[in-house]
């Protein structure tokens, strides 16, 4: 019998302090479980990147694979390897089974033009994220994180579903606390 990580990740993250004793002492060598003292919720424990590494490890494929390609890949693709860690990092093992009824989320953006955010009052403007477009190619007000919405579903989907969260907050939370990564991947750099 083959056991994931992740399940066992999983397993972990929801055992009350008996259950995650009965796993250190079967699985000694994981080094997750070792590192998992910090009782914070994951959003207090992931605020950067190198947090989400931590959060990981360094014997996680996503960030081997990070490590590999470091500093030797475009920049979208090296937003897109870090947002792989984040996401993964801030879903707590749980990955997507896309069976019926799952939900899945992801962080939504919108450009606005100079012109929209002038008319947007105080209330509109108030759970936007703004971020300057300067270093892109964009004649756009910049990259604004609104809310979260499922992942695709539609023919017409729109978004990579290996980026998804677990939950609306998390979502929304990843794209407001990793914008510049997410602004990385989304656009091109001038």
């Amino acid at each position: 019998m083959e056991i994931k990580e992740t399940n066992l990740m999983a397993a972990y993250n929801t055992a009350d302090e008996n259950g995650k004793q009965l796993l250190k002492a079967l699985f000694p060598d994981m080094i997750w479980i070792k590192n998992t003292s910090d009782n914070r919720p994951v959003t207090e424990r992931i605020k950067t990147f190198d947090d989400a590494c931590n959060e990981l490890g360094e014997d996680h494929i996503f960030v081997k694979e990070w490590r590999y390609m470091e500093g030797d890949c475009t920049i979208d693709l090296a937003a897109y390897l870090k947002l792989r860690i984040i996401c993964a990092a801030l879903n707590e093992g749980w990955e997507p089974k896309f069976i019926k009824n799952e939900w899945r989320y992801y962080p939504w953006f919108c450009l606005h033009t100079q012109l929209e955010l002038d008319d947007m009052d105080e209330d509109e403007k108030q759970d936007i994220i703004f971020m300057s477009s300067g270093d892109y190619f964009a004649d756009y007000a910049g990259l604004v994180c609104a809310g979260s919405i499922c992942a695709p579903s539609y023919a017409d989907a729109n978004f990579g579903s290996r980026l998804c969260l677990k939950t609306r907050e998390l979502a929304t939370y990843c794209g407001k606390q990793f914008i510049g990564i997410w602004a990385d991947y989304y656009l091109i750099r001038k």
